[in-house]
């Protein structure tokens, strides 16, 4: 039907002016009583029309499609339980009833695992509706177990005005068992314990206690059986520098839907406070300033370092209330503070009855039990006189032969050590010769334990390094690393040497011997085992789920293989090769998809019935086949569902094919309305004159 729509053919202030001026004149004349006045108003109606411009208006149109949105929850928590089934035969149905409305045009989008952002269903409906005026949407269907993680807070959020439907998979007696984190600290203190505060919830359970297994870098801290709703206080050691990583495991429950929420992992980075050394220099020397400098240069490090000035068999008779000098505090720093301490290295000291006995005793213990000595041996070493002839020769890596070579040599890297972390890659030692200057002295030894890393003359061991219980020692079989702080013949790399010596005596997690890691980028798992052995390897990927895949590892350079895989999973892998674990996270540690698995209607119910639309279950039963509604398509209305039906919204879009427009006013048509009008009030104005004449 034609619309008759005005085009004014002048300013409409004009038109108002002109307007006002006319009703002005004409109710002078209607109050005169003045004969044609009705006439002239009809004119000048005419005329104002005609400045009007009106026009009757038909459009051609051409009825559009409604657009449904129907997303299709694919995320980590769709994949349980046969919820994959359900949504897969949903979809189908949806697919054939849709296609059966020639009115409706169906948009099937899928959601999937996007990082740690859960189901993020309204942002994957926005993307796919984002080309659609919000005018044609029709509503939009989702198939989803109800854990979506970006529900908006109102529907005029949504961007348009059409109802929601949600058909929710599932079933609602659901069991599932999950470790909430109430309070996880990110850093703590070598040595000092960090407390972890968690609680365990249970649906779909009978509220028993459960056994709960607390693991430390995969091994065994702890077990608690914990009751559903309480929490719990578990206090963990941090036992050394980097990740430690704890892990909490709740024991499965029959008939549970998933066991990947049944872990959740804290990854505590671990901070020494200080790393106390104590130094001990027998006599000055040379190199005493080196051993110094190294340590005081590291601001990881607390020194305490003495040096014996005056030992007892240089007695002069000078009374000791004369001398400046302090006494050496030995039983302070060897038997009560001496686990204070994480290294002790002995600098050219001989044995000058200084420490009794009972002492080095002490130190061997210390070693064995958790901490580090080394020793930087100098003449003294090759007889009875130095270290090799006390306790402490316990826990010694080897023997002097009583032989001390002195000229000119090179150190160099042993096989093994370019293999170990302390002297693999030292700068220089790629070459041969070693492309750093000389020293002139070293101390002949028989190796008994340990590794050694750096020879001398005749391949004799130079540095040795060795492992004593819990503890380490290191032997360094010449007092001349100085030469190379002091540049001698170019000088060589002392600082790291000595540092990376220093620090694999402490436990340095990068520098062990035997090592694996793991780490995540970008969707990929790149695994490296440090090992001192040669042979092929083969590492096994545990993803969160517990499938295992294997990984074969390729040498890269000495000492070091390496393998890669692509993660199929998010959270976090646990890699194992041998008897060593390492840990890495995909994404978050503790996937966000995962934390409530339960499926449910309540969560997306609100924001449905906001919109006239509505939530309900495709089965209730494990027997229960999957339905769907019917399908309708409503005009405006408050509510689009029923008991059995979803209803969608029908807008009436139509697209416009062409415009015809006949202009009231235009051509001999208007002509002849101005004129009729004009002569009309001419005629009625002209007959009042007349008869008003012929009165008088």
């Amino acid at each position: 039907m034609p619309k008759l729509e005005w085009s004014p053919l002048v300013p409409l202030p004009v038109l108002a002016a002109v307007a006002a001026v006319a009703l002005a004149a004409l109710v002078l004349v209607l109050i005169a009583r003045r004969r044609g006045g009705v006439m002239r108003a009809v004119a000048i109606a005419a005329l104002l029309a005609a400045l009007g411009n009106p026009s009757f208006v038909k459009e051609e149109k051409d009825r559009l499609k409604d657009v449904v949105a129907v997303v299709i929850d694919r995320t980590g928590s769709q994949r349980l339980a046969d919820r994959r089934a359900q949504t897969d035969s949903v979809k189908a149905e949806l697919e054939r009833r849709l296609a059966s409305m020639p009115a409706v045009e169906a948009r099937f989008i899928e959601a999937t695992d996007r990082d740690d952002e859960g189901s993020a269903l309204f942002a994957a409906l926005e993307k796919g509706l984002s080309d659609v005026p919000p005018e044609r949407i029709a509503g939009a269907i989702l198939v989803t177990d109800g854990r979506v993680h970006d529900i908006p807070t109102a529907a005029s959020a949504l961007g348009f005005r059409a109802p929601l439907h949600a058909l929710v998979t599932g079933r609602p007696d659901e069991r599932d068992r999950l470790i909430e984190l109430v309070d996880a600290p990110r850093f703590g203190i070598v040595g000092k314990d960090q407390t972890i505060r968690f609680r365990v919830r249970e649906t779909g359970g009978d509220g028993a206690p459960m056994r709960l297994s607390a693991l430390l870098d995969g091994r065994p801290i702890a077990e608690r059986r914990v009751r559903p709703g309480e929490t719990v206080r578990l206090p963990v050691r941090i036992e050394h520098g980097g990740p430690n990583v704890v892990e909490l495991a709740l024991e499965a429950a029959p008939g549970e839907l998933t066991e990947a929420n049944n872990k959740a992992v804290v990854t505590v980075e671990g901070i020494r406070d200080k790393l106390k050394v104590l130094l001990v220099s027998g006599r000055p020397h040379s190199g005493q300033r080196t051993w110094r400098n190294m340590l005081k240069s590291d601001a990881a490090v607390d020194l305490v370092h003495f040096t014996i000035l005056r030992p007892p068999e240089k007695q002069d008779g000078t009374p000791i209330n004369e001398l400046s000098l302090i006494a050496f505090p030995t039983r302070e720093l060897f038997e009560t503070k001496i686990k204070e301490f994480d290294l002790i290295i002995f600098d050219r000291y001989s044995n000058q009855s200084i420490l009794p006995a009972v002492y080095f005793t002490n130190i061997v213990r210390y070693v064995r039990d958790c901490c580090a000595v080394l020793v930087a041996a100098g003449p003294e070493f090759r007889n009875r006189t130095g270290l090799a002839g006390t306790p402490l020769a316990a826990v010694m890596p080897a023997e002097p032969d009583g032989q001390v070579i002195e000229r000119p040599f090179r150190t160099t890297i042993t096989d093994a050590g370019r293999r170990h972390p302390v002297t693999r890659g030292l700068p220089g030692g790629d070459v041969d010769p070693p492309a750093w200057g000389e020293w002139m002295r070293q101390i002949s030894a028989v190796v008994k334990t340990g590794t050694p890393v750096l020879s001398g003359p005749e391949d004799r061991p130079m540095l040795i390094l060795s492992r004593e219980g819990k503890g380490r020692v290191a032997l360094l079989l010449s007092d001349h690393a100085w030469l190379w702080a002091r540049e001698y013949h170019g000088g060589g790399p002392h600082l790291d040497l000595l540092r990376r010596t220093g620090h694999w005596l402490m436990k340095e997690p990068d520098l062990d011997e035997e090592a694996l890691r793991a780490r995540a980028t970008g969707g990929r798992l790149s695994i490296e085992r440090q090992t001192m052995t040669d042979g092929p390897r083969i590492a096994t990927v545990i993803a969160p789920s517990g499938k295992e895949r294997p990984v074969p590892l390729t040498p890269d350079v000495p000492g070091v293989m390496r393998g890669e895989i692509e993660a199929e999973e998010i959270g976090l892998h646990r890699v194992r090769e041998g008897d060593l674990v390492a840990f890495a996270g995909v994404g978050p540690a503790n996937p966000r998809e995962f934390r409530d698995v339960v499926s449910t209607t309540e969560t997306l119910t609100a924001l449905a019935e906001a919109t006239g639309g509505s939530v309900r279950r495709v089965s209730r039963t494990a027997s229960d086949a999957p339905r769907v509604p019917s399908i309708l398509l409503l005009g405006n209305a408050s509510r689009y569902s029923g008991s059995d039906y979803i209803g969608l919204k029908d807008t009436d879009s139509h697209a416009v094919k062409g415009v015809g427009v006949w202009s009231v006013f235009l051509g001999a048509t208007g002509l002849l309305l101005l004129v009729a009008s004009l002569l009309a009030a001419w005629l009625a104005e002209g007959g009042f004159s007349r008869r008003a004449r012929a009165q008088g």
